[in-house]
């Protein structure tokens, strides 16, 4: 007997709003469920102020996938934005990523040769040939005036954990750069959409049904009936109902105030590294997309432990962990109609343009096959 729907997507997210995209293209019927109370998952953008506000933390659209790039942009323009954030350490504000601006301003050294010079150097005093945790990764990477400015605090904050408790393969390299160049990211294409991201979720979610507000698991046994498939982009422990136990994430909180000032800090996003400051960044929003309005919207944001009733950020990929999300993808594995994808799903960190690549591999095959 045919179901109501070929897909049920659960999640509005870019895996979820991608695959239902590419789906409905191919005449297949699509459902998206999702428990927030919008789409666009944590790319949302709230207008405070007539400012995209991102909701869920900053968002800056890059990529070197000329593919992929051309594909965001069917749905919406974007800006030319760059980021290139500050950050605030023991009262003075530096570049990043590491670059010659940087050393300057650590060191006043002038030239790329007098800063490698410098970084060797403390390399070679402080470093490692086996670094056992986090601090010794970075001073066998970067030494320990970069480490201890510009590491060392944020990095605490973030993990809820001393660098020495914290495993070395978190920090596998440190871009450093011996240019003055304080552009964040390599990738040729860059920009924020113009108008907010909401316009990319609208765009592609054109004519397909969406119920927002609804919990998948509450009615799960219903809606496994009303659909062929199951594109399933939350929390893959979840779905097996933890029968291999739960899996660990940090989570954030995010205090957003609306000032009565055009300008706060004249930058997107300026991290805050010292320990007395229990935020780890200032993000100001109007800067994403150039604003000139007479207030600005800034948002503090905390790292925080995870707890089953806050939202799940970023998977904490040690051993104990991995070993727990390989049993739940080998058992995902032998499910013929459920598609896993996604941060959650797939228990890893992925930058937009990555979700966005694996929704179009994995709705590929599936709709070639199906």
């Amino acid at each position: 007997m045919k179901k109501e729907y070929d897909y049920l997507i659960v999640g509005s997210g870019l895996f979820g709003s991608v695959f239902a995209h590419e789906a409905t293209k191919a005449g297949k019927k699509c459902l998206i469920l999702d428990k927030r109370k919008h789409t666009g998952g944590n790319i949302y953008c709230e207008n405070i102020e007539g400012i995209n506000v991102h909701k869920y933390g900053p968002h800056i659209f890059h990529t070197n996938d000329k593919k992929i790039w051309d594909y965001v942009n069917q749905f919406v323009n974007f800006n030319h934005f760059v980021y290139s954030p500050l950050s605030l350490s023991k009262g003075k504000l530096y570049n990043l990523p590491f670059n010659m601006n940087t050393f300057y301003q650590l060191w006043g050294t002038k030239t790329p040769a007098e800063a490698k010079n410098k970084i060797e150097q403390q390399i070679k005093e402080f470093g490692s040939d086996n670094p056992k945790n986090l601090e010794e990764q970075a001073l066998s990477l970067v030494g320990k005036d970069i480490y201890e400015t510009l590491i060392k605090g944020y990095t605490e904050k973030q993990w809820g954990r001393k660098a020495t408790e914290l495993p070395a393969f978190i920090i596998k390299r440190l871009p450093v750069r011996f240019t003055f160049d304080n552009n964040y990211f390599n990738d040729r294409y860059q920009g924020i959409p113009i108008g907010g991201y909401n316009k990319i979720i609208e765009n592609l979610l054109e004519n397909i049904e969406v119920k927002l507000d609804t919990d998948y698991f509450e009615n799960k046994e219903y809606f496994e009936n009303i659909a062929t498939k199951i594109v399933f982009t939350g929390k893959i422990d979840e779905y097996f109902d933890y029968r291999f136990g739960k899996l660990e994430y940090r989570s954030l909180r995010f205090e957003t105030q609306i000032l009565d000032t055009e300008n706060f800090q004249g930058n997107a996003g300026i991290n805050y590294n010292d320990i007395e400051y229990q935020h780890t960044r200032i993000v100001e929003h109007k800067h994403f997309e150039f604003g000139n309005q007479k207030k600005t919207v800034v948002t503090k944001e905390y790292p925080e432990n995870w707890t089953s009733e806050k939202e799940a950020y970023y998977p904490i990929n040690d051993e104990k962990n991995q070993a727990i999300y390989l049993n739940y993808k080998k058992l995902s594995e032998t499910l013929n109609n459920v598609i896993f994808g996604g941060r959650l799903a797939e228990y890893k960190y992925y930058d937009m343009h990555q979700i966005i690549a694996s929704a179009l591999i994995k709705s590929k095959k599936e709709l070639e096959n199906g």
